[in-house]
């Protein structure tokens, strides 16, 4: 396993977040408004997610996750991501995109797409081994 430290493996991807976003999130505005004004910012579509998997919107919850997810992986790439490599959980900006693909992985899980669920297990291991237990998908 290649530690965030290993000269030999790819850096850290640390995520630059969007301080208004979360700012808003953070000071209770509606999700919905802050994916609305902040539509790349994956931590309002991971809010998004969550509630509608709590509230048993399952197919909801998994588009919401999905557009987070994407939105994440096209930032991860204009900041250097070349599809592997560390994405710490640790990093709080980098929390957005990770929540996006624990979401869909509990979706997925729910609606019986395995091949997704386990796809989204490997994407969470790669990015970071401590972050599924931390998100509490197992």
């Amino acid at each position: 396993m290649t530690s965030f430290g290993d000269l030999l493996g790819p850096q850290p991807t640390l995520l630059p977040g969007d301080d208004d976003a979360e700012s808003e999130l953070l000071n209770h505005a509606d999700p919905a408004k802050v994916a609305a004004d902040h539509p790349t910012a994956s931590i309002a579509w991971a809010y998004l997610a969550e509630a509608a998997l709590k509230d048993g919107a399952t197919i909801t919850a998994y588009a919401y996750a999905r557009t987070g997810y994407h939105r994440g992986l096209d930032q991860l790439r204009r900041n250097g991501w070349k599809g592997f490599g560390p994405v710490p959980y640790s990093h709080e900006p980098n929390r957005g995109f990770l929540r996006c693909v624990a979401v869909l992985a509990r979706a997925a899980q729910a609606i019986g797409e395995t091949d997704e669920y386990a796809r989204c297990l490997d994407l969470l291991e790669d990015c970071d081994p401590r972050a599924a237990e931390a998100l509490g998908v197992d």
